[in-house]
């Protein structure tokens, strides 16, 4: 099915009709556990829902087909997929690259947790592969990367960091969650495991919680499901039927989540009370042109500084209407969020602190003309 174009896959990949009822969506099998054919004869490799469903089954053949990999995982969460995957490949004195830019729950996550356990870790800006280079050591195991990244929507040029990886051979991972694969397929730039919270664009409705990973490695394909059914932080039936249905609208939806961001981005440069716009689709962008260059189109999140620093920041947040105050991204309503003391507060005082004076903005597929409308009206 590979050689179908990617609306055609997030459709059908993984989707056959049931055998039994000819049901054209796959169902829920809500279940814990499977008659054998016999002591230890499994029927279409199912035990224990732990190891193996078939609804996850078929999420997993999706996402799989839809990064161009040749297995995919499905997790409980984001940081669950992240979690098995850091397990997996290293062992204590390991060391990782880890970006200046990032999801504030992966920075806690080496941070507060994988550190914990003898993993080391330093900090680089992913944007310049030179300085990638600079903090590689003998025991570099990951390179890990977020691109756009979360909140400054950095662009880091996936072939060039997979380069300077695989001449430390260490693995690129690619965190793909802001520009879904619609947008960005990293393991055909180089990328060694994609990463994603598929509770943000893949569900894209704000109804679920699950992650993802993503490999074209078949032993490390083998590793990681491993350790998936022996950690056990999978994604349940229900919440995998829910991914599966959100990631049949995915390209039309990021098309126009990509078309109203960049409106938004266009009116926000031009408003006096902002003194920057961050948005790999404006020119400006230091990142613009590998963007362009990688990227299908550029996605529906942006950020801004706000002039009058970090409480004019908060009060705009405060004052937004159609734009809902609240965590997380990528679904089909507009969020308005301050990173410093909400997503990324877990970063606060380090080298991944974000500026006090951020607004972080996942623009929905309403109206843009609302969009616009309330944004002018929350700067004042």
């Amino acid at each position: 099915m590979s050689h179908q174009h990617f609306e055609t896959l997030a459709i059908h990949a993984g989707q056959e009709p049931d055998a039994a009822t000819g049901a054209v969506v796959p169902p829920i099998h809500q279940v814990s556990t499977y008659k054998q054919d016999g002591v230890g004869g499994l029927r279409g490799g199912y035990e224990y829902s732990r190891s193996a469903n078939p609804t996850r089954t078929a999420l997993e053949e999706n996402l799989a087909a839809l990064e161009g990999g040749s297995r995919g995982l499905a997790f409980a969460s984001g940081l669950a997929a992240e979690d098995c995957l850091l397990r997996t490949v290293l062992t204590p004195g390991d060391h990782v690259v880890i970006p200046n830019d990032a999801y504030g729950g992966t920075f806690r996550l080496f941070a507060k947790v994988a550190q914990r356990w003898g993993v080391e870790w330093s900090v680089a800006d992913t944007s310049d592969p030179t300085a990638v280079r600079a903090q590689l050591r003998d025991r570099t195991k990951v390179v890990w990367v977020e691109t756009p990244s979360n909140p400054l929507l950095g662009i880091t040029d996936i072939e060039q960091v997979a380069a300077v990886a695989r001449g430390a051979d260490a693995r690129l991972v690619v965190d793909n969650t802001f520009a879904s694969p619609y947008l960005q397929q990293p393991l055909a730039l180089g990328a060694d495991v994609v990463v994603h919270s598929t509770t943000k664009y893949m569900g894209g409705h704000s109804d679920v919680v699950g992650g993802a990973l993503v490999t074209a490695d078949a032993a490390l394909a083998e590793e990681l499901a491993f350790h998936q059914n022996a950690m056990g932080a999978i994604a349940g039936p229900f919440d995998s039927w829910l991914v599966m249905r959100g990631v049949k609208t995915l390209a039309v939806r990021m098309d126009r989540h990509s078309a109203n961001a960049e409106r938004v981005a266009e009116m926000l440069v031009k408003h006096p009370k902002v003194t920057e716009v961050l948005y790999p689709g404006l020119e400006s962008h230091p990142g613009h042109e590998v963007a362009a260059k990688q990227m299908r189109s550029f996605g529906g999140m942006v950020s801004f500084r706000v002039a009058g620093g970090e409480e004019a920041a908060v009060e705009v947040c405060n004052r937004a209407e159609l734009f809902t105050l609240g965590e997380s991204l990528g679904g089909v309503e507009s969020l308005i969020e301050h990173p410093g003391r909400m997503t990324h507060a877990s970063a606060a005082g380090s080298l991944l602190e974000v500026p006090g004076d951020l607004v972080r903005l996942s623009v929905g597929i309403e109206s843009v003309d609302d969009l616009l409308e309330d944004l002018r009206a929350a700067l004042g």
